[in-house]
């Protein structure tokens, strides 16, 4: 799962963004509207969390363009107004749910669960190339016939290679898919999760490393 949380006061924005990682989910965070907006126009998001009083560009105007060039993503608005009016206003809009501040933080995390599973999924198709066979409805994979069993990252990665069909994948891009903008590039964990995945995928080698650039099947 991925969130984009929009929030202009940062340590509340940055608060949040540790709380949800600390329950695996991917998240990446914009302090105003023009930055959500930039943010949403190349990732495809789960979960919107949206501030309604927003400098650059206004929450409603974040919704309702959201809701225009991004419709897979569900909206929680998130604001101190707490009248019955202004929730209207913001479910109006279009938005999913309305979670008003103070909140209690396992309600966001739920209510950010409950419309995830709402979001509509395109059916993929299969993957494969080398052998390699990857179903992302039922995140099996199997190689020359054996399955495999990986776990959601390195399922992830694999993924990625084989969508890109052969061609190199940067790291850089690997890291900001699989676990978001905040990925330390020095942290290892995508080289971590490349050694596991290769290992886990057997002879002959099936993933290449072009270094200082990333990865391709």
């Amino acid at each position: 799962m991925r969130v984009l949380v929009v929030e202009d006061e940062e340590r509340l924005a940055e608060a949040i963004a540790r709380g949800l990682r600390l329950h695996a989910i991917a998240v990446d965070v914009a302090y105003d509207g023009e930055e959500a907006l930039d943010l949403a126009s190349f990732t495809d998001y789960d979960v919107v969390v949206l501030d309604r009083d927003l400098p650059e560009v206004h929450g409603d105007d974040v919704c309702r363009e959201l809701l225009t060039t991004s419709s897979a993503s569900r909206i929680i608005m998130l604001t101190a107004a707490g009248q019955v009016r202004d929730r209207v206003d913001g479910l109006s809009l279009g938005a999913d749910d309305y979670l008003v501040k103070p909140f209690a933080f396992a309600e966001l995390v739920a209510r950010i669960r409950t419309l995830a599973r709402r979001s509509p999924k395109a059916v993929q198709p299969t993957l494969e190339r080398a052998g390699i066979r990857l179903d992302p409805a039922r995140r099996t994979v199997t190689r020359d016939g054996r399955q495999v069993t990986l776990n959601r990252k390195e399922f992830d990665v694999l993924r990625e290679l084989l969508d890109a069909g052969g061609a190199l994948v940067p790291s850089a891009e690997l890291r900001r898919n699989v676990w978001d903008e905040y990925a330390d590039a020095t942290s290892g964990v995508l080289r971590v999760t490349i050694t596991s995945l290769r290992k886990k995928l057997g002879a002959p080698p099936a993933i290449e490393n072009v270094p200082g650039k990333g990865y391709r099947l």
